[in-house]
This record gives structure tokens, sequence and C-alpha cells, in this order.
């Protein structure tokens, strides 16, 4: 614990232990949705009377990671975050198919953002607090992405986290964090009934409502106006750039977890200094 004394002994620890926690997120990111869906077909087989169908385990940790194109079991020492990728020139080592650049990305941002977040709370409850909230953030993130699903099994242990982490107020005073996890809620579940009410479609899903909340619940329902305000505007550049420079059409559905997740991360670093720039605009 004393060597955590020294900021830039703590900050390195973080980073390199950002890289692990990354190629952990990674296997998250990938196999969550999968164990999702398996869940719910074992759900809707039992609901018809039927027997579920049997599969071979699959979880976080079973079976051990291969390459999808061949097969080829990843060894440990070509499962080493980065340095592993740079030396196999992004490709697998026993068929040569090309390795998705998703996979350093994600070791890169979560190492970057790790020390970062070291750097910036330093050692003590706010500065690990920070970590696991940037750690979830970022699977929900590229889990919307890829399959515009939040899960429950991230949102709600993020949400009980951030209020017990402000019990001692470490970000907040805990009424703040009460507050900011039904208020959090409540604001995007009214625009969702709204919207829906007005255009008969669904705007957003609720997993939308469990993010915010989780954010209401770190960081007090101060920083709400400034998490939507950051999100909506990032979304709707986002959005049409797709829509003119992509093609994407206007029907098609856009994730917006990954915007709530970046507003709740600028918001957990400068959230005091935005709101007071924001305010001294007005």
């Amino acid at each position: 614990m004393e060597a955590f004394t020294y900021p830039l002994v703590f900050v390195a620890v973080c980073t390199l232990l950002g890289l692990f926690v990354g190629s952990f997120l990674n296997v998250v990111i990938h196999r969550l949705p999968v164990m999702m869906e398996r869940e719910w077909q074992a759900e809707a087989a039992a609901l018809r009377g039927e027997t579920p169908a049997e599969s071979p385990r699959f979880n976080l940790a079973t079976p051990r990671s291969r390459c999808p194109h061949c097969g080829h079991l990843i060894r440990a020492l070509e499962n080493i975050p980065v340095l592993s990728y740079v030396l196999q020139r992004g490709r697998c080592r026993h068929c040569a198919a090309p390795i998705g650049m998703r996979y350093p990305l994600v070791e890169v941002l979560c190492a970057a953002l790790s020390g970062f977040t070291a750097a910036h709370f330093g050692f003590g409850p706010a500065g690990i607090g920070a970590l696991v909230f940037l750690w979830a953030l970022i699977a929900l993130c590229f889990i919307d992405l890829d399959t515009q699903l939040l899960p429950d099994s991230i949102t709600l242990p993020l949400l009980w986290c951030g209020l017990l982490f402000n019990l001692a107020g470490t970000f907040t005073d805990i009424s703040s964090a009460v507050v900011g996890a039904a208020a959090g809620y409540l604001t995007l579940w009214s625009v969702f009934w709204l919207f829906k009410l007005t255009t008969g479609k669904e705007g957003m899903g609720y997993g939308d409502f469990k993010l915010l909340a989780a954010i209401g619940a770190w960081l007090g329902w101060q920083v709400l106006p400034l998490a939507i305000l950051l999100s909506s505007l990032v979304g709707a550049v986002v959005g049409i750039a797709l829509i003119l420079f992509r093609s994407h059409g206007r029907e098609n559905p856009i994730p917006f977890g990954p915007y709530l997740a970046a507003a709740g991360l600028l918001s957990l670093y400068w959230g005091d200094a935005l709101t007071e720039a924001y305010l001294g605009m007005l």
C-alpha cells in the first residue's frame, strides 16, 4: 500500500492493470450477448413446454478462446494484451486470418483511461470506484455498439455499486445519489413514453434508462442535465454524420448507450467545470 503513496507508481500499476482488464472486457463484450441469447432461447422453450436443446457449456470462462476462422486454441502467449497482436501482425498464428482491430483498441483504450483515472483521482476510494465505473462503461459501450443491448447483469450492479460507494460520500452525498438513480431512470422513461405515445414507435430501450440511473447513482442528480445534454449533442452529431456520409437510413436505430457512457465519463472527470462553463454561457 505504501508504494501507492507515490502517484506515478499508482498510475503505472493502473495502466498495466487496465491492459489486462481490457483483455477480459473483450471476452465480456463478445460472450455476454451470446449468453443472454441462449438464456432467452431456453426460457422461450420452457414457456412453450419444450425441453431446451442441450448445448456445450458457454460462459465467460468456458470454452477457452479460439480463432473463429480455424478453431485454433489461443495459448497464453498468444493472448498477451496488445503485444501478441503486434508480434503476430494482427493475424492468427495458425491460419493467418486477420484479427479484428477491436481487440487491441479496447485494451489500449482501457489502459489509457485507467492510467488517466488513477492520475485524476489518486489512490483511495474515489480512484478505485472510478476505475470500476470506467470498466463497466467500456463494456456497456461496445456491447451496445455491437448488439444494441445494455445487459442488466452490468447496469444493475453498476447502479448498486454507485449507491454503496456514496454511502461514505465518495463522489456525492447518498441523498443526491438516490435521487440521481431515480431521476435518471424516470427522465428517460418519460421521454420513451412521450415519444411512443406521439409517434407509436419506441425511441430507446430500457437499458438506457438503467444506464442513466447508474450514472445518477454514482455522480448524483446534479450531473444528469449535463449528461443528457452531452449525450444528446454527441448522438445527434454522429447520427447526422452517419446519415449524410455513410447512407445510414433514418429508420435504422443508433445505439444511445455509447453516448451516455461518454457523457458519464466526462461528468466523472470534469462535471463541475463543464456545468459551470455551461451556466456561464447562459
